[in-house]
């Protein structure tokens, strides 16, 4: 490692599953560039268990009390990885203390939350950064080119149907742990304070709150947000949306756009697969970008091109890179923190997510 090089200190709130699969790890391989060096989970055995995983000789410290960390000076990035309720309590937090917060998404559950960050942060001297890692693979920034470059857009669809996520963890190498050692008071808390916040999104949109729709709304600020945001950047805003609807674990919603639609389709159900894609079509040509799982380091995202070449059928296929998105995500974030680079996943591009979410709703009310 260069003299030179700063290593860039995070604090980590949230030591549940997604921070022992890929946050302590990807930090820990980045070990020129990061150190974890504050942790903080309602969980002393969380804690215990994650300061042995991380990397870089340091052993870091920890506490119950987010307060703590975001006050302490030898913490540069608050990465929040906290319950998805917790996200705007915690990244306020860290922002009232002028610190960067990396913000695993959904970056909040309700609009309400989302402005609280945004001004908490017009206030601070920290910045936020939205942890859509799909938007900063290689594979995805190659198909956003090639789906630039195409003649009128036709059609277009976004699929995301996926098996049991404990399917993929459990084959990730890392060996995660739960711990159940909170106290019953943390646990009506977060109870309360989730079902509080949807209900305030879904009030925001001006749907029921009823059973289904608070499933339907956590499941767009967790696996949909995923699609969506690529979505946005890949096709932009869509005007509006023709009709949606859900049941159990399964959504789908058509998006009218200038010219043409999209047909998005989603769900969770028991066959250990992942089915991530998003197709557009042209007239010559269509440009599909696949995901696999983001919990097996070392899944290749593909690009692939069908296209008319003088009236022979042609495919071509680019893997840009075996690095995994998180990886690539994380050297982004070490550039927005060094040398001040913008990132394109900030709290105002969140918004766009729950404009979105509330459009659906509303179709689905329909």
């Amino acid at each position: 490692m260069a003299s030179t090089q700063k290593l860039v200190r995070v604090g980590l709130i949230g030591c549940g599953e997604i921070a022992q699969v890929v946050h302590i790890p990807t930090l820990g391989f980045l070990s020129d560039y990061f150190r974890i060096t504050y942790l903080c989970d309602a969980s002393a055995s969380a804690l215990d268990h994650c300061k042995s995983r991380v990397m870089g000789g340091v052993t870091p410290s920890t506490t119950t009390t987010p307060a703590e960390l975001c006050a302490s000076a030898d913490v540069d990035v608050v990465l929040v990885a906290s319950s998805d309720a917790h996200h705007a309590e915690h990244a306020v937090l860290a922002l009232q203390h002028h610190k960067h917060v990396f913000l695993e998404k959904p970056a909040a559950l309700n609009v309400r939350d989302l402005h609280r960050i945004r001004d908490a942060e017009a206030g601070s001297r920290g910045k936020v950064m939205v942890g859509y890692m799909r938007r900063y693979a290689a594979a995805f920034q190659k198909a956003v080119e090639l789906i630039g470059g195409m003649d009128k857009i036709l059609y277009a669809r976004v699929r995301d149907i996926i098996g049991p996520n404990s399917t993929f963890v459990d084959q990730s190498g890392t060996f995660p742990k739960k711990f159940t050692d909170f106290s019953q008071q943390d646990s009506r808390d977060l109870s309360d304070k989730t079902a509080e916040t949807v209900t305030t999104g879904l009030a925001e949109c001006g749907a029921s709150d009823s059973e289904s729709n608070r499933r339907l709304w956590r499941l767009l600020g967790g696996l949909g947000s995923h699609d969506l945001s690529a979505m946005r950047e890949a096709l932009g805003m869509p005007k509006s949306v023709r009709g949606a609807c859900s049941a159990g674990l399964f959504w789908n919603a058509i998006f009218e756009y200038e010219g043409f639609h999209v047909a998005y389709e989603s769900g969770i159900d028991n066959v250990p697969r992942f089915d991530a894609h998003i197709e557009v079509y042209s007239q010559e040509k269509t440009v599909r970008i696949q995901y696999d799982t983001p919990y097996v380091k070392g899944l290749p995202i593909y690009v692939k091109v069908a296209e008319n070449d003088g009236g022979v059928y042609k495919e071509t296929q680019f893997r840009i890179t075996y690095e995994d998105a998180y990886t690539q995500e994380f050297r982004e974030m070490y550039e927005w923190y060094t040398t001040g680079k913008p990132v394109k996943t900030t709290i105002e591009d969140a918004e766009n997510d729950s404009k979105i979410f509330g459009m659906i709703m509303k179709a689905a009310q329909r």
